[in-house]
This record gives structure tokens, C-alpha cells and sequence, in this order.
């Protein structure tokens, strides 16, 4: 019989990424509601020692690949191995970031264990002893109930919309063969080039400033990037300033771009076309500055400026400087 709530921890450049306590905090409440057991799944390179940080949230035991061919991220060893430890375990729940490594490695999970999967979710529950998922959908228009009939129900969730919440547990460390040989994995990483702009993950940011159609050009977004430094931000785009070239695609927010879920979100010059809303509706608080009062923005915002970003930013810029 299919027991336990299990989860893909997430790891990178010796550390394990929030996600990973928020993904875990979840699975102990729905943990506690079915009376069952944490399971986590830990796959790198000389990553043993992160095990006992898993256990602060909640994590009973944690089944550990600690092996060189994991060291860096690849589809086939990741997913082989993951799928191997939770169907000789016969897990009932699980559940991964809705990253982008989690998005990855979660519909290769979906083939290889036969099962079905709700995505990108904002609320799991457990509804008549199995996991009901709710996600947006229609690029944010509704929600929809997903319940997944087959074993394990697999769910993946939405970063920084769930709290990381520490309950201590054992994280007791289970080692195991992962079951693969090094040289039948038909892909492996031959040189990781970072980022060096030293620039805030728009999906780990805990506020963004975000510039649209309404910025006018490139050189306007001085005044946006001004206000991101001084809060410690990040800064985003809507498409349509992607499109004419303003800004790089990795600063996309929207459908088409990255889904964002910070506390503060300031949208600026952005009218709010639904495939933008679809990508930070789940911000926890919305500011809109906007001189067009009939911008669709407005519906979802907490807080509305209706007036020129032009000079509304630089006044919030001067004051929030005041208060650093």
C-alpha cells in the first residue's frame, strides 16, 4: 500500500535552495493530516551534511545519493535515480518545486512512474484521505481542483507562495544505490557558465520593480533599476518591453516569460494584459503606477498610482533612500 509524502530536495553550489524548506513545510502538514512520514530525496556530490537542515523542516528521513555523478544536474541521472528510491519505497505523495529544474525533472518523473501530475501549484490539501491540488489556470482566469487518481499523486509547487515553516523532525539519513551505471547516462555537463551580473533571481526575489510599454525606451529603465538597488530588488519586464528590445529576455514576467511570486511586486508603465497577470498575480502585495486609471492593472493590485511613473518613481526613490 502506497505511504508516505515524499519530496525532490533541490540543491546548488553547496547549498540548498529555499524552495526545497517550503516544498518540505508542505509535505509535513499533509504528513501530519494522513499520520505518515517525511521523505526527502538528496541527490549530489558532497552533500551529505545538508541532510540535517531538511530535518528543521519537518523531514523525518532523508534518502541520500551522495555520489559524483550527480554533482551536476542532468535529466536522466536525476530523474532515474529519483524514480527508483520512491517506487521501491511505494510512496503516495509527491511533490517538487515548480522551478526550473523541478519542471524538468518532474515530467520525466511523470513517464517513468506511470502517474499523473498537477503543476505550478498555489494550495495542496488533503481532501477524503488523498491530495487535492489547486492551480491557476487559463493564464490566470480560475482555478481549477485537480486530484490525481494513480500512485504516487504527484504535485509540483509555485516558489515563495508557501511559508517555510521549521518543525523539527529526526532527518534521519537512509543511503541507497540509485541503480545507475555512470556510463549508461546518455548526458553529462561539460562546462557551467554563471552569471556574473551579480543580479537578484527574479524567481528568488522578494520584491521586483518591473517596467512596461509605459517606460518608453531602454535608457528609462534608469530610474526602475535606481529603485530596485535602493530596496534591494529585482528588476523585470513586461513582453512587450522584451519584444522592442528594451530589456533581456531573462527579465520577462508573464506567461511567456518567468512566474514570479514575491512580497512586494511594483508594476510600472504596465497595463496588465492577462499573460503578465498570469506570471505575479501571486504576489503577496501588487503596486501599480500607471497615468491610464482604466488600466486592467488596477483590478488586482493592493495599491493603485494613477499618474506618470516619470515622476512617481524617482519621489518613491528619494523617500525609500530617507528610510535606508
Amino acid at each position: 500500500m502506497a505511504k508516505g509524502v515524499w519530496i525532490v530536495a533541490e540543491q546548488r553550489g553547496g547549498a540548498l535552495r529555499n524552495v526545497s524548506f517550503e516544498v518540505a513545510s508542505v509535505a509535513r502538514k499533509l504528513a501530519d493530516e494522513l499520520g505518515e512520514e517525511v521523505c526527502a530525496v538528496l541527490l549530489g556530490s558532497g552533500v551529505e551534511g545538508m541532510a540535517p537542515e531538511l530535518g528543521k523542516y519537518g523531514v523525518d528521513k532523508v534518502y541520500l545519493a551522495d555520489n559524483a555523478m550527480f554533482a551536476d544536474y542532468t535529466t536522466d541521472a536525476y530523474s532515474a535515480a529519483v524514480a527508483n528510491v520512491v517506487k521501491e519505497n511505494d510512496a503516495s505523495i509527491l511533490l517538487l518545486a515548480a522551478s526550473v529544474q523541478g519542471k524538468d525533472l518532474s515530467s520525466r518523473l511523470v513517464g517513468k512512474l506511470a502517474t499523473g501530475m498537477a503543476s505550478d501549484c498555489t494550495e495542496v490539501k488533503i481532501s477524503k484521505g488523498k491530495l487535492l491540488a489547486i492551480r491557476p489556470m487559463y493564464a490566470g482566469k480560475c482555478f481549477g481542483e485537480i486530484a490525481v487518481e494513480s500512485y504516487p499523486q504527484m504535485a509540483s509547487l509555485r516558489p515563495k507562495v508557501f511559508a517555510a515553516v521549521e518543525k523539527p523532525k529526526a532527518g534521519e539519513v537512509v543511503k541507497f544505490d540509485p541503480g545507475i551505471a555512470a556510463d549508461a547516462l546518455k548526458t553529462r555537463v561539460l562546462e557551467t557558465q554563471k552569471d556574473k551580473s551579480g543580479k537578484i533571481d527574479l524567481t528568488e526575489a522578494d520584491i521586483i520593480v518591473s517596467g512596461g510599454r509605459g517606460m518608453k525606451g531602454p535608457g528609462e529603465y534608469k530610474i526602475i533599476e535606481e529603485l530596485a538597488d535602493v530596496l534591494g530588488a529585482a528588476v523585470g519586464a513586461s513582453r512587450a518591453a522584451v519584444d522592442a528590445g528594451w530589456r533581456p529576455q531573462s527579465d520577462q514576467v508573464g506567461q511567456t516569460g518567468k512566474v514570479v511570486s514575491p512580497t512586494l511586486y511594483i508594476a510600472c508603465g504596465i497595463s496588465g494584459a492577462i499573460q503578465h497577470l498570469a506570471g505575479m498575480s501571486s504576489s503577496k502585495y501588487i503596486v501599480a503606477i500607471n497615468k491610464d486609471s482604466e488600466a486592467p492593472i488596477f483590478a488586482r493590485a493592493d495599491y493603485g498610482i494613477v499618474d506618470d511613473l516619470f515622476k512617481v518613481v524617482p519621489e518613491i526613490t528619494a523617500a525609500a533612500k530617507k528610510l535606508s
